[in-house]
């Protein structure tokens, strides 16, 4: 065991002392019991301007390395959504770059989902007409499909700030689903990770929003997978998955409450499968063998860690996601594009790494005490 002096949520030092390193059970296959995407950050380029304003650049070799080690576990991955920063820093110059070369990367992983990509609009300008958008999602829509990736359709800023109510998300979205080449999976997004998205769907009322979501889907259900729904709002999830039409999938995207969504029914596509992937892996195994018990026990913990990464701003957590893979040594610096890691604080960022270590996801405690001293050091903090 390692002790270690960090900040204390009251701005206090108290030494914390490590429990021993869990050794996650070795992955063959992806689970059975339920399709599981984690939604994967970027890797920013410690030695390149990546200052707030400055054109994205990105180290490929470590980005793709990540990609390859969630495949190894089983998992899917999401690609260019938001957890890769889609409109926080990642342009799309980037974003085309990253669905190529993971598309690439793709090629030699087997799985029932091994690779989907955000579509959406972050290219466009101020644009002022809903055609506009219409055509903007098409472009992203064919370097997706041409890549080979399945299509997440994402939330659109401008169709957010240019549509008159649910018709205008219909004749969008009908057009788009009538065109695409396989079926896709829509992406709903809360204005709590977006605030850019308040009345998506064409209402700021959930019950007429979900019912636009609904009409939507129920006319084009051939050509939707399923959707994303990261609204953190459980009860709400479980009506929407009772009245998908048939065939049609509901990935959580609740990083608040996905063990038991999980567990009674909905399929996957998390952020914070980034950061737990080798527990989340673990227990999507335990779920295939009926063990309900020990699905519990491996994501219990995992809970605090996922509330505290998504915390108030909850559009902030990708500095946390990137936080634990540096600990973990899938990086080599605690850097992102836009210069995003200075969104959470040291305090918070010391929350994260004991919850971390609660749940068994610090993977080499050495390392991780090494480089939390460091940022420690760096914040006057020499203990």
């Amino acid at each position: 065991m390692s002790d270690l002096v960090l900040p204390t949520m009251d701005g206090q030092l108290a030494t914390y002392r490590l429990r021993d390193p869990v050794r996650w059970p070795a992955i063959e296959r992806p689970a059975t019991s339920r399709v599981a995407y984690a939604a994967a950050h970027v890797v920013a380029d410690p030695l390149a301007d990546n200052t707030p304003g400055a054109a994205a650049a990105v180290d490929w070799d470590a980005t793709i390395a990540y990609r390859r080690h969630l495949w190894s576990l089983g998992l899917g991955v999401a690609d260019a959504m938001d957890t890769a920063q889609r409109g926080m820093g990642l342009d799309w110059s980037a974003t085309r770059e990253l669905i190529r070369r993971s598309a690439d990367a793709a090629r030699d992983v087997a799985g029932p989902a091994v690779l989907g990509c955000g579509a959406g609009t972050d290219h466009l300008g101020d644009v002022t007409a809903v055609d506009e958008v219409i055509a903007g999602y098409e472009e992203q829509i064919g370097t997706v499909e041409d890549a080979g990736a399945t299509v997440i359709l994402m939330c659109s800023r401008q169709l957010a700030r240019l549509a008159r109510g649910p018709e205008d998300y219909a004749r969008v979205y009908g057009r788009l689903l009538d065109q695409v080449r396989r079926p896709v999976i829509l992406h709903w997004l809360g204005e709590m990770f977006d605030p850019a998205l308040a009345g998506y769907w064409g209402s700021t009322d959930l019950a007429v929003a979900t019912k636009s979501f609904l009409d939507i889907i129920s006319a084009h259900s051939s050509t939707v997978d399923g959707v994303k729904v990261s609204l953190l709002d459980a009860e709400h999830e479980v009506a929407l998955r009772s009245a998908l039409p048939a065939g049609v999938r509901l990935y959580t995207g609740d990083d608040f409450n996905y063990p038991s969504l999980i567990a009674s029914g909905s399929d996957a596509l998390l952020g914070i499968f980034d950061a737990i992937a080798p527990a989340a892996a673990a227990a999507l195994h335990a779920l295939d063998a009926g063990d309900r018990d020990r699905y519990d026990e491996i994501l219990a913990p995992t809970v605090p860690l996922s509330r505290h990464v998504f915390g108030t701003p909850t559009y902030h957590y990708k500095t946390g996601i990137v936080f634990l893979a540096w600990l973990n040594g899938h990086q080599d610096a605690f850097t992102m594009v836009d210069g995003r890691q200075s969104a959470r604080s040291l305090v918070h960022l010391a929350e994260m790494f004991r919850l971390a270590d609660a749940a068994g996801l610090l993977r080499d405690t050495d390392l991780a005490v090494r480089r939390m001293r460091a940022l420690l050091a760096v914040h006057g903090i020499e203990a």
